[in-house]
C-alpha cells in the first residue's frame, strides 16, 4: 500500500508562532501550531529551502502542501498550553527606524508546547518517502525549530508510530482525535441524546476553538484563515464535517481529521 499514515509528537521548551495581525506594543502567538509553521518544520527535516525573496513561496510549501496532516495538543490543559511574556532590546540599528535605533519587544511565548502531528504519506513519492524515513530515523538535515529559531524541537523515534486506515462511515456517534475544521457550533453537532445542560455538566468536558491558517493565498501572499475546534464531545453522525477529511485508524476507536 502507497499511502501510510503515521504520527510522531514533537515537543519544545517554548515556542511561538506569530499572528500577523497584532505587532504594536507585543507580538501574540498561536496556540496550536497551524500547517504552514508545521510544513516548514517538515521541509527542515529533509532539508528543503525556505524563504528567499517576497511573493515567491518557498520550496518546502510548495513540495509538500499537499499532504494530509492531523494536529493533536498534547500534555496541555484541555488544549491551551501556558503562556508568558518575554522582553527584549534590539540594540543592532537594523530593527526599527527610530532615532535611538532601538527596538523594545513584547512577545507572547508558549510554555512547554506539545504536539502530535499525524503525516498520510505517499511513499511512491520520493520526497515523501524521504520525509517517512528521516522522521522514523529521528534524523533532520536543518535543525528544526517550533516557529522561532531560538526554540529547537525534537522528537523521539520510540514514539512514532504508523497506522493502518479504514474507510470512515457515519453509521454511529464518534469523536475525533485532532483539532477539525468548524463547520458549525459544535453544540449543534453533539449527539442529541446528551443535550446541551447534560454537556456542560460533564467533569471532562471541554471545547477548544481557534482561528488557524491553513495556506497562503498565493495572490496575497497572506495567510489564509479557517475557524477550527478541539473537543472531546461525542459527535453525532450530520455533523457538519466533510466525510474525506475524517480517516478511522483501524483496530482503535480513534477518528482523525486530516487536511
Amino acid at each position: 500500500m502507497s499511502k501510510k499514515l503515521i504520527s510522531f509528537i514533537i515537543k519544545s521548551e517554548k515556542g511561538f508562532f506569530k499572528k500577523p495581525d497584532i505587532n504594536e506594543g507585543i507580538y501574540l502567538t498561536y496556540n496550536i501550531i497551524h500547517k504552514p509553521a508545521l510544513l516548514g518544520i517538515l521541509g527542515a527535516i529533509i532539508g528543503l529551502s525556505g524563504f528567499k525573496k517576497n511573493e515567491e513561496l518557498p520550496e518546502y510549501y510548495k513540495k509538500l502542501n499537499n499532504i494530509p496532516i492531523g494536529i493533536k495538543p498534547i500534555g496541555d490543559d484541555k488544549g491551551i498550553f501556558p503562556k508568558t511574556v518575554i522582553n527584549y532590546t534590539n540594540t543592532t540599528g537594523l530593527a526599527t527606524y527610530e532615532k535611538s535605533g532601538t527596538l523594545l519587544i513584547s512577545e507572547q511565548t508558549l510554555i512547554n508546547p506539545c504536539y502530535k502531528i499525524y503525516l498520510l504519506l505517499n511513499l511512491k513519492d520520493e520526497i515523501q518517502k524521504k520525509l517517512y524515513e528521516y522522521i522514523l530515523n529521528q534524523k533532520a538535515e536543518f535543525l528544526p525549530y517550533m516557529g522561532k529559531n531560538d526554540y529547537s524541537l525534537w522528537w523521539n523515534k520510540d514514539e512514532v508510530f504508523e497506522y493502518e486506515i479504514e474507510e470512515f462511515e457515519r453509521n454511529e456517534e464518534f469523536t475525533i482525535d485532532t483539532i477539525f475544521k468548524k463547520e458549525e457550533p459544535v453544540i449543534e453537532m453533539v449527539v442529541k441524546a446528551i443535550g446541551r445542560k447534560a454537556l456542560y455538566e460533564q467533569k471532562n468536558f471541554f471545547c477548544y476553538f481557534e482561528r488557524l491558517p491553513v495556506g497562503f493565498d498565493e495572490k496575497l501572499f497572506q495567510y489564509k484563515i479557517e475557524n477550527f475546534a478541539y473537543t472531546n464531545a461525542l459527535l453525532n453522525r450530520e455533523s457538519k464535517i466533510e466525510s474525506s477529511n475524517l480517516y478511522k485508524i483501524k483496530g482503535k476507536e480513534k477518528v482523525v481529521f486530516l487536511y
